[in-house]
């Protein structure tokens, strides 16, 4: 029994493996098969080629077709010309396969007729479209010359806070007005889609300018950025970046300087307003500062009082703020007083009046009977025979007269070397270009 149903499944297994292997047999793709049937003859096909080819005037090119294969012979004097008539010949109904024998031709005047062609074509469209050009031309003339004469009115003074922000809005509407003149050109030549790869193309070329004039184009926004903000002003006092002067002028690039020694400083506009500056000029009170040493046994609040006291008689130390003085350090030669008092810029030189305080309470000092450290160190050597003794010191003289004192800038020799520069940089400035106005808000 058990061997009868093992033969039933075999047989079964048998029957079904054909059925199922013609269930899965493909189907034929009827694209892939060659229909020769109700087709058109070969002599048909033939005629119907060579009247393509007598319209398109493709002389010295045989056709012949057998079997539905069409082949071409002959020479061609552009292999561009076999591959375009080989595409329509395989177009053609009833044409199985193309054998192209087209040949590019070596006859020299063959092979320019088809340029001297293409030059004609293109010769004859431009002079139909003439006119169209000459009115396109016309039409970006006028919009340019509209743009031109609206940039030379005063409005533009009126709306910008300077004359150097003017000049940049009037060169920006005349940009503009180039655009506006190109588009609408290109639009009564009908070759408005030309003007996105113009654009696409100014897009990457822009961007490779600015990437190698990085440092110009920062020096130009920070130069639009200063003359909108106006942190100094000219003739003004400054200290930038460790660099001091007067200030001559602000240029489009730079910031230049005439510096206490009557040197040109030319410093990039970028580094300024990114830099720290100092202006001495915009508040005219000003505080100097100098240290002096005092012998440590004597009285120190006594001698800080008298400093304070010499340094108060002066007429040009300003009573409001006022002086002070206060003991600094104490070091091994002595007690060290810090002096300050402030001046008016406008009325006395910085260091002129800096210096004739440091004389003065050095002389208020000592006539006091306390004694100024000597910073003079003696080095003995060991090992070394006895040194001579040094030389008696010459009999002192007598100290001349004190003279009164006298406030800085009532003497001749009293100058402030500022105010020495305020003429030079005049005729610096005189007929030069620059960014920075009087009347300008400051920051």
């Amino acid at each position: 029994m058990k061997r009868s149903i093992v033969y039933l499944l075999c047989l079964l297994v048998v029957a079904w493996a054909p059925a199922t292997a013609q269930e899965s047999d493909p189907a034929p793709d009827p694209s892939r098969v060659l229909a020769v049937e109700n087709g058109p003859s070969d002599q048909a096909i033939a005629e119907r080629l060579r009247a393509i080819l007598g319209a398109l005037e493709h002389e010295g090119i045989t056709v012949s077709v057998e079997a539905g294969v069409v082949r071409l012979a002959g020479d061609v004097a552009d292999p561009v010309i076999g591959r375009e008539v080989a595409a329509i010949a395989e177009r053609l109904e009833g044409v199985v396969a193309v054998n192209n024998a087209l040949a590019a031709s070596d006859n020299i005047s063959q092979q320019l007729n088809p340029a001297v062609e293409r030059f004609r074509t293109r010769f004859e469209q431009f002079v139909a479209r003439l006119p169209l050009f000459i009115l396109a031309a016309g039409a970006f003339a006028v919009i340019i010359t509209f743009g031109v004469l609206l940039a030379r009115l005063r409005f533009w003074d009126r709306i910008a806070p300077n004359s150097f922000i003017a000049g940049i809005y009037r060169q920006a509407f005349r940009v503009a007005c180039a655009i506006v003149g190109i588009v609408v050109a290109l639009d009564l030549l009908g070759a408005a889609a030309l003007l996105g790869t113009i654009l696409g193309a100014a897009g990457i070329v822009g961007l490779a300018i600015g990437f190698a004039v990085r440092d110009t184009v920062e020096n130009f926004v920070a130069s639009i950025m200063l003359s909108l903000r106006q942190p100094f002003r000219p003739n003004d006092l400054v200290e930038i970046e460790g660099d001091v002067g007067r200030v001559i002028r602000l240029t489009s690039r730079a910031t230049i300087l005439l510096s206490l020694d009557g040197n040109h400083i030319r410093i990039p506009n970028a580094a300024v307003f990114k830099g720290r500056i100092v202006n001495y000029t915009q508040n005219p009170a000003r505080r100097f500062m100098f240290d002096i040493g005092i012998d440590p046994d004597a009285d120190l609040e006594a001698t800080r009082i008298l400093a304070q006291a010499a340094l108060k008689a002066q007429p040009f130390v300003l009573d409001d703020p006022e002086e002070l003085v206060w003991i600094e350090n104490i070091t091994e030669s002595g007690a060290i007083l810090r002096v300050t008092g402030w001046i008016d810029q406008n009325k006395t030189g910085f260091a002129t009046a800096r210096g004739d305080a440091i004389r003065l309470v050095k002389a208020a000092i000592e006539d006091a009977g306390v004694a100024i450290p000597d910073t003079t160190y003696r080095i003995r050597l060991e090992g070394v025979g006895a040194l001579p003794e040094p030389a008696e010191k010459a009999p002192s003289r007598e100290k001349p007269a004190a003279r009164p004192p006298v406030a800085p800038g009532e003497g001749s020799d009293y100058q402030s070397e500022e105010k020495a520069l305020i003429p030079l940089v005049a005729a610096e400035r005189r007929d030069a270009e620059d960014l920075l106005e009087r009347d300008a808000p400051r920051e």
